[in-house]
């Protein structure tokens, strides 16, 4: 008994050893920086410049409106220098596409890229200023489309109109493509990866809208967390379809439309899609780990052994758990259209959000499966279907460039490569490059989630300076 327990013990301790170990080994990398990078732009003329861009009511829902040309016009009007230098093509009546040529035609060029339609305002909620109203008031410029996407553009437009004025050069060149309907699917932005595919255009890597840099926004992590994000989740919507032969209320039989469909959502919400900490979602969370404390730092070194735990863990939350897996979201529900009609058809709506590791063939097995009931039809529209786009190297050189970057202008804060959990132009983009990655260089916190296709979305003019810094220090590397 004695020789069983000493070898128990002795295990114990070899486990204690090796978890303590590879806990120590298990650290962000150093990071050397004296001070962040300062680019002298005019920053008073860029808040007054888009101020003036939030009152173009650029509303995707309302694609003649002419507020997209004229907001156009107002890009080309106010900086002069961008448009005299580019080559401007226009593939689509609200995408144009720019080319600023590079010194060296050898070097595989890039693309910079941000959009300018905007989600429409609920008309029964009240703003603090108006929201095309482009106040400028309490350090920020608010209204619609300050942080999603106009923000971006500007402060992309202003670098490059000093760097111009500066005689400056790129050795390589870069493609800039601002987006005119992001927001209704992307056809501008699937115009120009066509245009540059059928002239043998080859982006090296492409940067699009995607995530920010989330200060105080991950539980437990006390460092601002800028996440380069590698590739986007797919897209699919089923139709859960159930029938039966109606009638009235009053003498209904022991299996409707309705409760068969019922039973098939809850069947399909009891069985999520499978997930886990593999691909994408492993390079983020081990990324992001390494950055907590001590304790849960024990956690992620050592997932060969606590991984069960940690996925559980992770998998408690939405915004974690969508990192791990193809999400599940039932949506829209059709019936009777009065209350004592028994439906002869039942229809629920699931929209999928798809993780790189599976397909839209894979969501429908999937679901037959889940369901388990042959009687329920399942129905999909696979021409607004679509799989997650490619996950770009977080060790190429597009991302190397856009994380130094991103430290130059915030400082040596933590940097992860991540996953939009949410559509964007980049994965048309993504077509035409061999990698196409997706942050915006401003500093949110928790208080700015809900101003995404909210109310009183903003832009504080400290983050229009960060982003200025961004991309002078992005653009100068090229």
């Amino acid at each position: 008994m004695k020789r069983i327990l000493a070898g128990l013990l002795l295990i114990v301790v070899a486990l204690v050893a090796v978890i303590g170990i590879r806990t120590m080994m298990y650290k962000p990398e150093t990071v050397t920086q004296s001070e962040r990078f300062i680019f002298d732009a005019d920053l008073d003329k860029t808040v007054a410049t888009l101020a003036r861009a939030v009152q173009f009511e650029t509303d995707s829902t309302d694609m003649t409106r002419p507020d997209f040309r004229a907001f156009l016009d107002f890009l080309a009007t106010s900086y002069p220098g961008f448009h005299a230098t580019m080559e401007r093509v226009e593939l689509d009546p609200v995408t144009p596409l720019y080319k600023w040529q590079g010194s060296d035609p050898d070097l595989q060029p890039v693309l910079l890229a941000a959009h300018y339609d905007v989600v429409p305002i609920a008309s029964f909620i009240k703003w603090t200023y108006p929201p095309y109203g482009g106040v400028v008031e309490d350090g920020y410029v608010w209204g619609r489309g300050t942080l999603d996407n106009k923000g971006a553009l500007i402060t992309m437009v202003a670098v490059v109109e000093q760097l111009i004025a500066d005689g400056f050069t790129p050795k390589r060149t870069i493609y800039f493509s601002f987006g005119g309907d992001e927001e209704t699917g992307g056809k501008g932005a699937q115009a120009v990866a066509d245009y540059l595919n059928t002239n043998n255009i080859r982006l090296a890597w492409a940067l699009d809208e995607g995530s920010f840099v989330l200060d105080d926004i991950i539980p437990g992590l006390d460092v601002p967390v800028a996440s380069i994000n590698l590739s986007e989740k797919g897209y699919v919507t089923l139709k859960l379809v159930a029938t039966s032969g109606g009638g009235h209320s009053s003498m209904p039989p022991r299996d409707t439309a309705v409760g068969k469909l019922a039973g098939a959502v809850y069947r399909l919400q009891k069985n999520p899609v499978p997930g886990g900490l593999t691909g994408v979602s492993a390079e983020f969370f081990d990324a992001l780990g390494r950055h907590f404390s001590l304790d849960k730092r024990a956690i992620f070194a050592n997932r060969w052994l606590f991984d069960p735990v940690l996925t559980g863990i992770l998998s408690g939350s939405p915004s974690t758990d969508a990192m791990l897996r193809t999400t599940t979201a039932p949506t829209m529900l059709e019936g009777s259209p009065k209350e004592n009609i028994l439906p002869t058809r039942a229809v629920a709506t699931i929209n999928f959000r798809i993780h790189p590791r599976d397909t839209v063939d894979s969501i429908i097995e999937h679901v037959r499966d889940a369901i388990d009931d042959d009687s329920i039809e399942i129905e999909v529209n696979r021409e607004f279907a679509s799989p997650a786009s490619p996950v770009s190297d977080s060790s190429g050189p597009g991302y190397l460039d856009i994380q130094a970057a991103i430290r130059d202008a915030f400082g040596p804060i933590a940097t992860v490569p991540g996953l939009t959990i949410a559509a964007t132009d980049a994965r048309h983009y993504a077509k035409a490059a061999d990698a196409a990655y997706r942050i915006n260089p401003f500093q949110i916190t928790g208080d700015d989630l809900t101003r995404f296709h909210g109310i009183d979305e903003r832009l504080s003019i400290d983050n229009i300076q960060a982003g200025i810094n961004f991309y002078a220090a992005l653009i100068g590397r090229q």
